[in-house]
């Protein structure tokens, strides 16, 4: 196994200064002169000062930060760099549909209490705005300074209105007759046609007019929405266009065009504008009947949330911005002028419809897992599987399989986001109509997944499967699929636990890790933990899994506590975590503590961190770095040096508030060494290497992308992973 860097060429951390793991007195030395008096010992820390933690909503924007600089990254193929661009405006779309709308309605309902980095609600509203400012201008810099111009040189161009010629004028202006027009509906202002309702994060125009129409209304504005069924990206056809790949942006369609909507009347101002707000649904789960009822209900006002930011172009009239403002009761600092279209993420269209390899990653197929019966290669041994390296192929031929087994009685499966069109959801359906015993706990509340887990859970019921929401209070984010099968006169049970959802979507894009089993004592804990999803009755002590929120939490802080025992009584002692958010205030002090004591801390945490690393007589012993890169790391791992019995543990949990007491969670134990040493490799010691696509944080809070050096050329752990474990 190779050994992670940092430690001394052994997997614990060294010991605390002025020890060795052998405190004997070598022989033939001399004996050592009087020892001079100790130095006096720094005054304590304080574990709750508020600069020991760096805002949870801050980082958040600096992780859509470093993802924005994969756009800027030259090395990285053109079109993926648009990508890059358009996931990092989308990602800050949910920051302000979630994140920002909360701290809005924190200080609306006297919430001031502040969180542990010491910034109250409206301090941290503040500090978010100006950068959530920094961050919107550096994407439109990129655009137009960066990409578009990098774009058009390689043959691909967002045509704009001024550039037009005679023959593509004349194509836009038919297109507009014929696709846009018949849909458009304009609203002119007066007090029978009030304000219209604006969906949420839709394309609209605010237009100013002048003149009066057939009825003599000079109201003198209206306002134009556009239907999201309309392409915001248009095609030019060869004839006009003057290379393989011209495109016009609707946006730039209807303006052009927008005075045939109002006859007669002449326009003195037309500006897009785009509304984001507050998507997050709210039900009072312990007052409702029927949770799936009540969230189907509560799914058409997403759209329709309090407002909590306005986009408009840079060159709209002031009068303009400041009328919509008053519209929609948003301050000044909540509009934001951007110099392009609204919505930078429609531009992610220009990836499909460009045909060109050469501007894309490489193809990439993960390896493949031979065609045998898949219970047969359970009974072998443990299976473990890390996505999108390793297909997740045989996680999808196990519920398959299963579904047409004769000998298969049940199956039991939690569904947190499975997709709309998913392979895994026609199988368990499939099992129900079969007449096996399916069971499905089905979280209803998985984020913009709602839509899709209602239609699902009913489905399931119609097939005659049993279908649970969970529990009450808590979110179903655990992965569990349990499969029980009759195999001569007993019964065993087969079981998947993952540290990713059951979408074979995002198993291409995310980083996980898959395990399937049959060993009892895991099929036992998965059983219990069905039964107490499913029935009512009091926390059952599981053999292996650790479980949120009972006893997860509590678990990782024991263990913590004792990697910084073991550090005091001058032994290794070694934590290594790979996480996608820290900011449980428990653990982290927990972290700090044992850095104190002298344990080397790694942690690869690719979102939000709120623990301060570096720190003098505070974390020095922490190192906190997260990858970005051609795929989203996902999974959770946890590593515990515990006297050279490496405890390493797979999770559906990160370290944050929700995971460890909002939350259904688990985490499950490697223990096989030939399994557990390719979880620690490919999972942890390649990702401590890195340095090309990690980010360090920095004790300021801010991060610094690591570089190759003479002494450590490039390492990329995902293109090492790719040439290691696919095809």
């Amino acid at each position: 196994m190779m050994t992670p860097p940092g430690a001394g060429g052994a997997l614990g951390g060294p010991p605390p200064a002025g020890r060795t793991l052998d405190d004997s007195q070598p022989q033939g030395q001399a004996a050592a002169a009087e020892p001079e008096a100790p130095a006096p010992a720094p005054p304590p820390v304080d574990l709750l000062d508020p600069r020991n933690y760096i805002n949870r909503e801050l980082s958040l924007l600096a992780f859509n930060a470093r993802v924005l600089e994969q756009a800027k990254d030259p090395r990285t193929p053109l079109l993926e760099r648009l990508r890059f661009l358009c996931i990092s405006s989308s990602n800050l779309d949910e920051f302000f549909e979630i994140r920002f709308s909360g701290l809005k309605q924190q200080i609306a309902l006297g919430l001031a209490k502040p969180e542990l980095d010491g910034l109250s609600p409206a301090a941290t509203l503040e500090a978010v705005s100006q950068e959530a400012h920094r961050l919107v201008a550096e994407q439109y810099r990129v655009l137009q300074d960066v990409l578009l111009p990098a774009l058009e040189a390689a043959g691909i161009r967002v045509v704009r209105r001024q550039a037009w010629t005679p023959a593509q004028q004349e194509w836009v202006h038919a297109y507009f007759s014929r696709e846009v027009l018949p849909v458009l509906t304009p609203v002119g202002l007066d007090p029978a046609h009030p304000f219209p309702r604006v969906l949420n994060k839709s394309l609209n125009f605010i237009v100013s007019l002048e003149g009066s129409d057939a009825y003599e209304r000079t109201s003198g504005t209206a306002v134009v929405q556009v239907p999201r069924l309309l392409p915001r990206l248009i095609q030019m056809p060869p004839r006009v266009a003057s290379g393989p790949h011209d495109f016009v942006l609707l946006s730039s369609v209807i303006h052009a065009h927008v005075g045939e909507l109002f006859p007669g009347m002449r326009i003195s101002g037309c500006y897009q504008f785009r509304l984001t707000r507050n998507s997050d649904l709210w039900v009072d789960e312990e007052e409702v009947d029927d949770l799936l009822r009540a969230l189907k209900g509560e799914l058409p006002g997403r759209n329709y949330g309090d407002a909590v930011r306005l986009e408009m172009p840079v060159q709209c009239s002031p009068y303009m911005a400041q009328f919509l403002l008053a519209q929609f009761k948003l301050p000044p600092q909540e509009l934001y002028k951007v110099d392009g279209p609204v919505n930078l993420h429609r531009l992610s269209a220009l990836y499909d419809l460009v045909n060109r390899p050469d501007l894309k990653y490489p193809p990439f197929a993960p390896t493949p897992r031979p065609a045998l019966d898949i219970f047969e290669q359970v009974r072998r041994g443990d299976v473990l599987l890390h996505h999108p390296y390793q297909a997740f192929t045989p996680v999808v031929e196990l519920l398959r399989q299963a579904a047409e087994d004769p000998n298969v009685l049940a199956i039991k499966m939690t569904v947190y986001r499975m997709g709309a069109q998913s392979p895994m959801a026609e199988a368990l359906i499939g099992a129900a109509r079969a007449g096996k015993e399916v069971t499905a706990v089905v979280e209803l509340r998985a984020r913009f997944d709602e839509a899709t887990n209602i239609d699902l859970a009913t489905r399931l019921q119609e097939a005659g499967a049993k279908v649970a929401y969970g529990i009450v209070g808590f979110k179903a984010h655990a992965k569990l699929l349990l499969v029980v099968r009759r195999e001569g006169a007993a019964l065993r049970r087969y079981v998947h636990l993952g540290t990713g959802n059951y979408h074979t979507g995002t198993a291409r894009a995310y980083t996980d890790f898959s395990l399937m089993t049959c060993e009892e004592r895991t099929g036992e804990d998965v059983h219990r933990l069905f039964q107490q999803m499913t029935g009512l009755g009091r926390v059952v002590q599981l053999s292996k899994l650790l479980q949120s929120p009972f006893t997860l939490h509590a678990r990782v802080l024991e263990l913590i506590e004792q990697e910084a025992a073991e550090a005091r009584a001058g032994r290794q002692a070694r934590i290594v975590a790979k996480l996608n958010s820290l900011s449980e205030p428990g653990v982290i002090q927990a972290l700090y503590r044992a850095s104190q004591a002298g344990v080397q801390v790694d942690l690869i945490v690719r979102g939000v961190c709120c623990l301060r690393p570096g720190v003098p007589g505070l974390s020095e012993r922490i190192r906190v770095r997260g990858i970005v890169g051609r795929f989203l790391e996902h999974s959770r791992i946890y590593y515990f040096y515990a006297r050279g019995q490496e405890l390493t543990y797979l999770a559906s949990a990160d370290w944050m508030q929700r995971n460890f007491f909002k939350r259904v969670e688990i985490a499950f134990p490697i223990v096989d060494p030939v399994v557990r040493q390719q979880v620690l490799e490919d999972g942890l010691w390649t990702c401590l290497q890195d340095n090309v696509q990690a980010w360090d944080l920095l004790p300021d809070g801010t991060y610094r992308r690591s570089a190759p050096t003479d002494a450590a050329p490039p390492h990329c752990a995902q293109e090492l992973l790719m040439e290691r474990l696919a095809t």
